[in-house]
């Protein structure tokens, strides 16, 4: 079993460039705090609003600013929701935590998300990464909780037997929230544990037919480029019931199961939490 690497939301721009010399407050994607400014002036300056430099940078009131302190910038990106949209599968299309998401467009996270509203996207960074560890096994004294260590009672199982032909890399360029893996064109695909569905339709964008499974206590996994979905919204999934079937529909051009599991919708190395294959 692979040990817990870092983990952290994808940050859109790259921070070296701008963090190894000074750039344009309007343009740059890190900026180094000068004695004196404060959140107000450097959100004016950056023309960005503050509450999105606040959650980019997790700041908490008063939001005082240091001298030397690094903020990331983020650049605004926007999602128009579409009719069926929900915040989950937004959040996942953008790797932003849907609460980050509400907050910057002060709007209820609880409430579902109506059609044709225009979302600003922040940039999230500064993700703590949990301490190295083994997994817990159910029925085992549970450690620290850490966004990659499963509830007692909670246990994955592979969602398809074929090969992984892609795994997770947490960030950068080339950044993967999830694995893929090969298999048949129409070959099943299973909940890896008991769930509810919460999302079970199309995302044109990026993943295709998508089902999406709420396990409980802030973990979701995410089945996406299926061929078909076999399951509706509201379902209880079985632990290896059939959710859908391996396809090529969204982003690939291949024939592939992308897969994903999320604590509190941050993205989590599936292979963490998966047994080992022989």
């Amino acid at each position: 079993m692979k040990r817990i690497a870092a983990i952290a939301l994808l940050v859109v721009a790259p921070l070296g460039a701008a963090q190894a010399q000074e750039s344009d407050p309007a343009s740059e994607t890190v900026h180094v705090v000068k004695p004196g400014e404060t959140l107000g002036g450097v959100a004016q300056r950056a023309v960005v609003p503050r509450v999105l430099i606040i959650e980019a940078n997790g700041l908490k009131a008063p939001y005082a600013l240091k001298a030397g302190q690094k903020l990331v910038i983020p650049r605004r990106r926007t999602h128009t929701v579409k009719s069926g949209e929900t915040g989950f599968a937004i959040a996942l299309q953008y790797g932003v935590p849907w609460e980050a998401i509400a907050t910057a467009n002060s709007i209820d996270p609880k409430k579902p998300v109506k059609a044709g509203t225009k979302l600003a996207i922040p940039t999230i960074a500064n993700v703590p990464a949990p301490p190295p560890g083994p997994v817990a096994q159910p029925g085992a004294i549970a450690p620290a909780p850490s966004l990659a260590t499963a509830p007692i009672g909670l246990k994955f199982a592979w969602p398809a037997p074929g090969p992984v032909i892609r795994g997770y890399t947490p960030s950068g360029k080339n950044a993967h929230t999830g694995i893929d893996l090969g298999g048949d064109m129409g070959s099943a695909v299973r909940a890896v544990a008991a769930g509810r569905v919460v999302y079970a339709g199309f995302e044109p964008k990026k993943f295709g037919n998508l089902v999406v499974i709420d396990h409980g206590k802030g973990w979701h996994t995410a089945y996406a480029k299926l061929q078909k979905v076999t399951v509706k919204k509201g379902d209880r999934a079985k632990a290896g019931e059939r959710v859908g079937l391996l396809g090529n529909t969204g982003e690939t051009t291949r024939t592939e199961l992308h897969f994903e599991v999320r604590r509190y919708n941050l993205p989590v190395d599936p292979e963490l939490l998966l047994p080992e294959r022989d």
